[in-house]
């Protein structure tokens, strides 16, 4: 088996109605170039193994940094603490903790490992429209191994879906595009230099990416997916632009706002991060619907929530 087999995956999520049409299988990568202040999954941002420390089922018993040959975990004021940098990703210290305190980010898998996990529920894609998506991360991070998941579903008639920011280099979005159903594309800010400072790239590249598989030859349904942050992208000015861009795409299907939400925020504490945004609370269901409602006057088709709510025309 070569290397363009092999991928790191976060994780494996069956049984989803928020990822595409119908009850979906979504594999979640591992390894993201972007860095975007509200991500609600840090763990998914490192291309390599790393550990979160679950505080709760400590016992401070030392094991884990005595089974530690880098010194990336030391005892400290009654706790635990992780040193990312030092961490080479060995797992002696998840297998040497005694209650599971410890637990791991990442696996190294096979297409093959891949699709037998999403054969599992074959039964259930075909009674309800659903299928495979691939997720992230950044799908385009690991492009080779995602066309092979993808080739791999089509083959068997199950229907594919990619959920991406779509920045990176065009040959790589060109690998996946002929074996995709549903493209779900990130637009996080049309200002460039905003982008920038909320994600830590700019969107040059996303912008002219999304031009491009539209002009492409391949057939699927495009999604523009605007995560609404208050105080960031959420004013008229970044809505109305999202819309003049979106006039252009013969593809697009709709535009789907998806509320900013807090989920991750514990994830942060068990990785040893800050959480940056940690005085903006989600918005109101009235304000989302007051900006859904602006937007629609400037779109024709408007989705509210990633695999749910109604449609707006």
């Amino acid at each position: 088996m070569g290397s363009l087999d092999l991928g790191l995956v976060l994780k494996i999520e069956r049984g989803s109605i928020y990822d595409g049409p119908g009850l979906r299988t979504v594999v979640f990568l591992k390894g993201c170039p972007l860095r975007c202040k509200w991500c609600s999954t840090p763990e998914s941002q490192s291309y390599r193994l790393e550990k979160g420390y679950r505080a709760k089922y400590c016992i401070l018993c030392g094991k884990c940094a005595a089974a530690c040959t880098q010194g990336a975990i030391c005892l400290a004021e009654d706790k635990l603490k992780l040193n990312s940098q030092l961490c080479i990703g060995s797992l002696n210290c998840v297998r040497a903790c005694p209650r599971g305190a410890l637990e791991v980010y990442g696996n190294l898998m096979s297409v093959d490992e891949v699709m037998q996990v999403v054969l599992k529920d074959e039964v259930f894609f075909f009674h309800s429209g659903g299928g495979v998506t691939i997720s992230g991360g950044e799908v385009l991070l690991q492009s080779d191994f995602s066309r092979g998941i993808l080739k791999a579903a089509r083959g068997l008639g199950i229907n594919t879906a990619v959920e991406t920011s779509l920045y990176g280099d065009y040959s790589q979005v060109d690998k996946i595009l002929p074996w995709v159903d549903f493209l779900y594309v990130d637009l996080k800010h049309m200002d460039s230099d905003q982008h920038l400072k909320w994600t830590g790239v700019d969107n040059v590249s996303v912008l002219d990416n999304v031009k491009k598989a539209d002009a492409s030859v391949y057939q699927f349904d495009l999604y523009l997916r605007i995560p609404l942050i208050p105080g960031v992208n959420d004013d008229d000015d970044n809505l109305a632009a999202a819309a003049a861009f979106s006039s252009q795409l013969a593809k697009l299907a709709a535009i789907e706002i998806l509320p900013y939400h807090r989920l991750g925020v514990k994830t942060y504490q068990k990785l040893g991060r800050e959480y940056e945004l940690k005085d903006l609370r989600p918005p109101t269901h009235a304000h989302v619907m007051e900006r859904v409602s602006y937007l629609a006057q400037l779109v024709p088709t408007i989705k509210v929530g990633a695999g749910g709510g109604d449609y707006i025309n």
